[in-house]
């Protein structure tokens, strides 16, 4: 794992590795002080940020490391880009008849997802890779593709072809070039991972960031809340920020990655059903009490429109959408 090294910064810039060290005070008596910890680590495609209040500064660093060290396992395991995680080694053998045998972290985060393929109508598939593929390729130059191209790539895309075997914890992908693709759960999933280390370890007031998926636990000393600036609905709408505590939120939507092709946006946020990148040009934050499910719901609810959008509002629970 790359460590996080020491700077007296805590930058916006997602490319800087950062660690901060706030030394403890000098006690007064027998008093000891919380004090805030911050560290930074580049993973997934974004920044992990951790903001945690200990009065061992030793404490701090060590479950930072341990905290790291999880996003690194996980990433192992999710990443669709390199080519020997897990997920990428499953995908290898789609189509070949192969029962592969998985983790218990990738067995618990295929079945989530399988959920919440349901419960939104198709809206929310891992089994996009194909698509998600292609379209990365078409942000990058700025084209759309053949409606052939797309339609084929489409064509692998659904997950009812995935079969799972609970007796024996294998998974089997039935068609030949299908390409998982976690990226709309897998950084809550993660935020999730280390919120779990932290309060194993009794640490109660902290911040995990996974880039827009976020979760934070007691508010800090002396104050009531955590106070998070969500991103605008709306292009031209001022962010809000709003004070949380002991609850998970994340945002979602076409904010940087999108191609306008013929007059049209399409969003890097690809909608399965269509093979298209969806047009409805929104932001998305949704709260909930873990950060997996408001990665995934944030994710839906970018894609959905109209009615399916409110009977997914009024079917499911656990979330709050702003």
């Amino acid at each position: 794992m790359n460590k996080p090294f020491l700077d007296n910064t805590y930058a916006n810039d997602m490319r800087t590795i950062i660690l901060i060290f706030s030394f403890l005070l000098p006690l007064a008596g027998k008093t000891q002080t919380l004090q805030k910890h911050q560290f930074s680590y580049p993973k997934m495609g974004t920044q992990f940020r951790l903001t945690l209040y200990t009065i061992d500064t030793l404490q701090a660093k060590k479950l930072a490391e341990k905290s790291f060290r999880k996003v690194d396992a996980l990433n192992a395991i999710f990443s669709d880009y390199d080519p020997t995680s897990e997920l990428s080694q499953l995908s290898k053998s789609a189509g070949t008849g192969q029962k592969v045998k998985v983790s218990k972290e990738l067995w618990a985060i295929l079945k989530m997802s399988k959920k919440f393929y349901g419960k939104s109508n198709g809206a929310f598939d891992i089994t996009i890779g194909p698509l998600s593929k292609l379209w990365r390729s078409m942000i990058r130059q700025q084209k759309v593709f053949d409606e052939a191209r797309i339609q084929q790539a489409k064509s692998k895309v659904g997950f009812e072809k995935i079969k799972f075997y609970p007796f024996s914890r294998k998974v089997q992908l039935t068609t030949k070039g299908m390409r998982l693709d976690l990226g709309g759960i897998a950084k809550g999933y993660t935020v999730d991972a280390i919120v779990a280390i932290l309060k194993k370890h009794n640490i109660r007031q902290f911040m995990v960031d996974g880039g827009g998926d976020l979760y934070v636990g007691a508010a800090p000393p002396q104050q009531s809340a955590w106070f998070v600036k969500t991103l605008a609905r709306k292009e031209g709408l001022k962010p809000t920020t709003i004070p949380l505590t002991h609850t998970a939120i994340a945002s979602s939507g076409d904010t940087y990655r999108f191609i306008e092709w013929k007059g049209v946006r399409y969003s890097h946020i690809v909608d399965p059903r269509t093979g298209y990148g969806v047009t409805d040009r929104k932001i998305i934050n949704v709260q909930a009490k873990n950060c997996a499910k408001a990665d995934a719901i944030a994710s839906i609810l970018n894609i959905l429109v109209g009615e399916e959008y409110t009977n997914f509002i009024k079917k499911e629970k656990g979330f709050h959408v702003f």
